[in-house]
């Protein structure tokens, strides 16, 4: 579904990311992990369209984006859950929830009642204002407004970030139904390695903005290994 080939970015004149080379298949997880200052949130930035490429290509289904902005990658089929969540505080749940449908079809504009059964707390507090709600669940309201927009990739960054161990879990439950369904590719940026390893596929470690470690079905080797070269 995604084919990166030597994507390189700056930052004024600090590179970035150097040549990454990434993919990443309809119906798996692909886990990027590594320590912070890395390149990890600026790779999903790049694919997203929220920064511009110095080099390289971003395919999606076999068709190159070429330069990408940000409503050009919605447009596309690529869905970003940034780091921080970016959710609207004033506006309600069902709001936030409709702000999915600015790159749809007339036709498609309506939240579907699956994200109320994957998320239903977010059904039980649909009229709330989205700054009233604790941080798991505006994870929770941000996962779903990316999945309204019905996507190809969904893109994850740090989704168990300050968040309680009950919410982490609904939300490892949600990624893995998500998966099961086949038509879609999710990229996961991630920190907490017990969580990352139980949903990867395939596995990107990444070190001073290059992959240095790609690894098929995590499971097939050591995870000591694993933990040691990506944290």
């Amino acid at each position: 579904m995604l084919e990166i080939r030597g994507l390189t970015l700056q930052y004024g004149q600090s590179r970035i990311l150097n040549g990454i080379d990434l993919t990443a298949r309809a119906g798996e997880v692909t886990v990027v992990m590594g320590t912070n200052g890395v390149g990890k949130t600026s790779l999903l930035k790049a694919i997203a369209g929220r920064h511009p490429c110095a080099a390289g290509t971003i395919s999606l289904d076999g068709r190159p984006l070429g330069h990408l902005t940000a409503h050009g990658a919605a447009r596309a089929g690529i869905a970003y859950v940034p780091q921080g969540r970016e959710i609207f505080a004033l506006l309600s749940v069902a709001e936030n929830l409709e702000c999915g449908f600015a790159c749809l079809p007339r036709a498609e504009r309506h939240v579907p009642d699956r994200l109320y059964q994957l998320f239903p707390v977010l059904h039980e507090m649909r009229h709330r204002r989205g700054g009233d709600l604790s941080g798991g669940q505006q994870q929770q309201l941000a996962i779903a407004r990316a999945l309204v927009m019905r996507p190809k990739l969904l893109l994850l960054d740090e989704p168990t970030e300050g968040i309680q161990p009950s919410i982490i879990q609904q939300i490892g439950r949600v990624i893995a139904r998500l998966r099961e369904d086949g038509d879609m590719a999710i990229v996961l940026v991630e920190q907490y390695f017990d969580f990352a390893y139980g949903l990867a596929d395939e596995f990107f470690a990444m070190r001073q903005g290059r992959v240095s470690l790609r690894v098929r079905k995590p499971d097939a080797v050591r995870e000591d290994l694993l933990r040691q070269v990506s944290i």
